[in-house]
């Protein structure tokens, strides 16, 4: 008898920490939010030409980003290559994915800086949160997509501190003028909401 009470008080035990855990953000979270933090020190150009990348692990200069790139290059420093994981689910899966630029293949060259693109693959492969109009719902590693005033998708991923009332997360994105961390969570129409880490 004692066994089982021992059994079920150390399940008790784990459920209780994982659950202080998930309150207190993961680690990854955190580390996801400084990578992205370390962003807003690079003078970056806002430009999405098209280019020709190297592939996987392909970047455009660093001197050059647009929203995506935050994104990208954030995830990269946790060592998760969203060029090469967007690639190879579009490979298979192409017509789950927007057709909004008449492509009829993959290319790993852009799939991956277009926001729809990683809006689909977040559903697909994190967890697809949902949109509120409650700043606690949004947590530091949260990747949040917007609709902006100009009709344009943009991106962006929750950071660690917080707005000067402090009812809020800032966010850390690049919407024109390199990456910035601001209180712009509520600045535009959320259209997405995920967290998303691949431990492997």
């Amino acid at each position: 008898m004692y066994r089982w009470l021992l059994v079920i008080f150390l399940a008790c035990l784990g459920i209780f920490t994982e659950t202080q855990s998930a309150q207190n953000g993961q680690p990854w979270q955190q580390q996801l939010a400084k990578a992205a933090e370390e962003r807003t020190t690079h003078k970056v150009i806002y430009n999405g030409a098209y280019r020709q990348l190297g592939y996987p692990g392909g970047d455009v200069p660093n001197n050059i980003g647009v929203c995506t790139d935050v994104i990208v290059r954030s995830y990269r420093k946790l060592g998760i290559d969203l060029q090469q994981l967007v690639h190879e689910d579009m490979q298979s899966h192409f017509k789950l994915y927007p057709n909004l630029w008449g492509l009829k293949k993959p290319d790993s060259n852009i799939d991956h800086r277009r926001v729809p693109n990683l809006q689909v693959f977040f559903q697909r492969f994190g967890t697809n949160l949902p949109v509120t109009n409650m700043p606690q719902d949004y947590m530091t590693g949260d990747i949040v997509t917007w609709r902006l005033s100009n009709n344009l998708p943009h991106i962006g991923i929750v950071g660690k501190q917080r707005s000067k009332d402090g009812e809020r997360y800032l966010i850390i994105h690049n919407i024109g003028l390199g990456p910035k961390q601001d209180d712009f969570l509520f600045k535009a129409k959320i259209t997405g909401h995920y967290r998303f880490y691949k431990s492997e």
